[in-house]
C-alpha cells in the first residue's frame, strides 16, 4: 500500500473523533493537524510546507465559497485527494462540494467510508510509481543542503561519466535561481525547461529534441532560463508532466534542483527514483540537511531513496561517519574530497574537470556507485566505468 500522508483541518468535535478514530487503524500519517477553521491562512502555510497527499476538511460549519478554499488548497500544494467532511447528507451540499472541485464527500460514521477512499487513493499513487519505474530509465535529483555546497557540479560531472558509457543521458537544469549548469557545460542553447513549460501542450519527441543540446559527449542538456525568465512561476503538475514526458526516452535522468526544498523540488521529486543530498561539514549545512531529511520523510519519501553525499571532505574528520548518520538520520552515501585549485583552474580555463586528476576519479566513483544502484533496480547489464 502507498504510504499517504494527512492534512486535516476538522472543527466539529463528532468529526474529529470519528476520523481520529478510523486513521489510527489505518497505515497513514497525520502531518497536519488544524482544528480552527476561523485561521484557515495558517492552516494553508501548512499545508505548503509539509504537503500531505490527502487534506480533510470539515465542512460543517464552512459559510463562504467551496471553490475558494479549494483553490487556495491546490495553490498550495498541486493536486491532492480533497476530501470534504459534514455531519449530514445534504443534497445542496454536496453538488457545491462537487462542483468546487472537491474529491470525495463523507459523513458519519466514517470509518468505512474514509478507509475506502483513502485506499483507493493510495492504490492510484502506487500504480502511478509502479507505472513511472517501468516507464523508463533511472533518474536521480541533486540538491545543495544550501548554496555553495556543490550539488551542480556533482550533477554535471555524473551526467559526463554516464555519458562516457554510451548511455542516453538527460541533464536538467531546474535551479531556477542560479542556473549554473548551461556555465559549467558550456552548453550553446538558447532554449531552456521554461520553453517545454509553455508548450506542454504540443510537447513531443521531436520538439523536444529542438529544445536540447549536446554540451557534453552523449549528454542532452535543457537549461534552466535565464535570470530574469526565472521570475516565471512553474506549476507543479506542469513539471511533473515534463519529467513523465522525458523518462521514457533516456537511460539516466539527472536533474539539478538547486539549494534546499523548494516548492517545484517537492513537485519534481514525485518523479524522481533518488534524490542525493549533498551537504559540506559546515554547521550551516548540516543543519540545513537534516531539515532537509525530516521533510522529505513526513512527506512520504523513503529514507531507502535519500542519498547523503559528503561534499568537500577534509581528509581527517573532525566528526566520525557514525555519528554524522545519528545526526542526519541517514548514512554518508558518498565522500568528495576537497580539491579547490583543481576546481578553480578547471572553471578559469572554461573545461570540465580532468577524469584523471584525483578530484574527475572521485566523480567517476561516484557516477559508478549510483549507476550500480541503477542497474541493481533494473535489471539491466552491469558495464564497466573506466571501460
Amino acid at each position: 500500500m502507498y504510504p499517504l500522508t494527512i492534512g486535516m483541518a476538522i472543527e466539529n468535535r463528532e468529526l474529529w473523533e470519528q476520523a481520529q478514530a478510523s486513521l489510527t487503524t489505518l497505515p497513514f500519517r497525520i502531518i497536519v493537524e488544524h482544528q480552527d477553521l476561523g485561521d484557515v491562512g495558517n492552516f494553508i502555510d501548512r499545508l505548503e510546507r509539509m504537503r500531505p497527499d490527502v487534506v480533510l476538511i470539515d465542512i460543517s460549519g464552512w459559510r463562504e465559497p467551496l471553490e475558494g478554499l479549494v483553490a487556495s488548497i491546490r495553490g498550495a500544494i498541486g493536486d491532492p485527494m480533497i476530501i470534504a467532511l459534514n455531519t449530514v447528507a445534504d443534497s445542496d451540499s454536496i453538488l457545491s462540494s462537487m462542483r468546487a472541485g472537491i474529491n470525495e464527500y463523507l459523513y458519519p460514521p466514517l470509518q468505512e467510508s474514509l478507509r475506502k477512499a483513502l485506499e483507493k487513493r493510495s492504490a492510484e499513487r502506487s500504480r502511478r510509481s509502479v507505472a513511472g519505474a517501468k516507464a523508463g530509465g533511472k533518474s536521480f535529483a541533486f540538491l545543495s543542503a544550501k548554496g555553495g555546497c556543490g550539488a551542480t557540479t556533482l550533477v554535471t560531472h555524473v551526467a559526463a561519466e554516464l555519458g562516457r558509457l554510451n548511455q542516453k543521458v538527460l541533464l536538467a537544469d531546474l535551479d531556477l535561481d542560479s542556473g549554473m549548469v548551461g556555465f559549467i557545460t558550456k552548453t550553446k542553447s538558447v532554449y531552456s525547461i521554461l520553453d517545454a513549460v509553455n508548450n506542454l501542450h504540443r510537447l513531443d519527441i521531436h520538439y523536444w529534441k529542438a529544445l536540447v543540446s549536446n554540451g557534453i559527449p552523449g549528454v542532452e542538456i535543457v537549461p534552466a532560463p535565464l535570470a530574469m525568465a526565472s521570475k516565471v512561476q512553474i506549476k507543479d503538475e506542469q513539471i511533473r508532466n515534463i519529467l513523465a514526458f522525458v523518462r521514457p526516452h533516456y537511460d539516466w535522468t539527472l536533474v539539478d534542483l538547486g539549494r534546499s526544498l523548494s516548492r517545484m523540488a517537492m513537485a519534481a521529486l514525485e518523479e524522481i527514483d533518488e534524490a542525493c543530498l549533498v551537504t559540506t561539514l559546515e554547521v550551516p549545512a548540516l543543519h540545513q540537511s537534516k531539515q532537509i531529511v525530516q521533510t522529505l520523510l513526513d512527506s512520504g519519501y523513503g529514507k531507502n531513496r535519500i542519498k547523503l553525499i559528503l561534499n568537500r571532505s577534509p581528509k581527517r574528520l573532525d566528526i566520525t561517519p557514525g555519528e554524522l548518520e545519528k545526526m542526519l538520520g541517514l548514512p554518508i552515501f558518498c565522500m568528495v574530497p576537497n580539491d579547490y585549485t583543481e576546481l578553480y583552474e578547471t572553471y578559469a580555463e572554461g573545461r570540465m574537470l580532468n577524469r584523471n586528476s584525483d578530484l574527475g576519479k572521485h566523480m567517476a566513483k561516484l557516477a559508478g556507485k549510483l549507476s550500480s544502484m541503477g542497474e541493481e533496480k533494473t535489471g539491466k547489464k552491469k558495464f564497466a566505468l573506466f571501460g
